[in-house]
């Protein structure tokens, strides 16, 4: 059985070969972004520096998933993904807590107040998980891209290309938060069919919980086809 009223994503193979994993050199650029499109988020108002070195942790982790869309050799464009977010950020915090610390330093100085919704992070994922389901661990996290990009269809393959991922490694389904007002980001996820499956409060904001079923989904294909173009960082293959 597959989501009704769904077709199959049609594919442009030039902007599938334009995206490939992310990897530690990429770092630098995805902050960029990152900081771009999400310059109110906890995170990004820690700075450019912390985005790189919480970025620097997350291409090294084995269950981190990240993709990025290229054009001439510059990266315009990303995906960030796990295939089980609560337990990569525990294990990023506890290896990494010094250097994070560190690198958030100026951010917290510049603005004290962001102390309080940090304290807060630690309850995302039991938050986030409400109605969702404890066995959904998979999640779509982050994505951002230079705004010439609209409306050619690139997110919409990035999207594709972490779905095919997270399922090809066995996930039935993954989940992902938006905040309620973000229009945009709920036309994507209900077009993709997306479940809108409830509401949570955090840092002070509205936040929505979808979740994608990778199973019964026209769009996902659980295969390897990728692979030249998909790397995983840290991984000889």
């Amino acid at each position: 059985m597959t989501l009704r009223g769904l077709k199959p994503f049609p594919v442009d193979a030039e902007i599938l070969s334009r995206i490939r994993s992310m990897e530690s050199a990429d770092v630098a650029e995805v902050a960029r972004l990152h900081g771009a499109a999400m310059g109110n988020s906890l995170w990004a108002l820690l700075g450019l520096r912390f985005l790189r070195a919480l970025y620097r942790s997350l291409v090294q982790h084995p269950d981190f998933r990240g993709f990025v869309y290229e054009e001439s050799g510059r990266v315009r464009g990303f995906i960030a993904g796990s295939l089980d977010g609560r337990r990569m950020f525990r294990e990023i915090f506890q290896r990494r807590a010094p250097a994070l610390a560190i690198a958030a330093l100026p951010g917290m100085i510049r603005r004290p107040s962001l102390v309080r919704p940090l304290l807060q992070t630690t309850n995302y994922f039991s938050r986030s998980s409400t109605r969702v389901g404890e066995d959904v661990v998979a999640e779509s996290l982050f994505c951002s891209f230079e705004p010439d990009l609209r409306g050619r269809k690139v997110s919409g393959h990035i999207n594709k290309v972490l779905f095919d991922e997270i399922a090809a490694m066995g996930h039935r389904a993954l989940k992902i938060t938006t905040e309620i007002d973000n229009v945009g980001a709920v036309r994507q996820l209900t077009s993709w069919g997306f479940e809108r499956l409830g509401e949570f409060d955090f840092y002070g904001k509205r936040m929505l919980i979808w979740r994608l079923d990778l199973v019964n989904h026209e769009r996902v294909e659980p295969v390897r086809r990728h692979r030249a173009h998909v790397r995983r960082p840290g991984h000889d293959e």
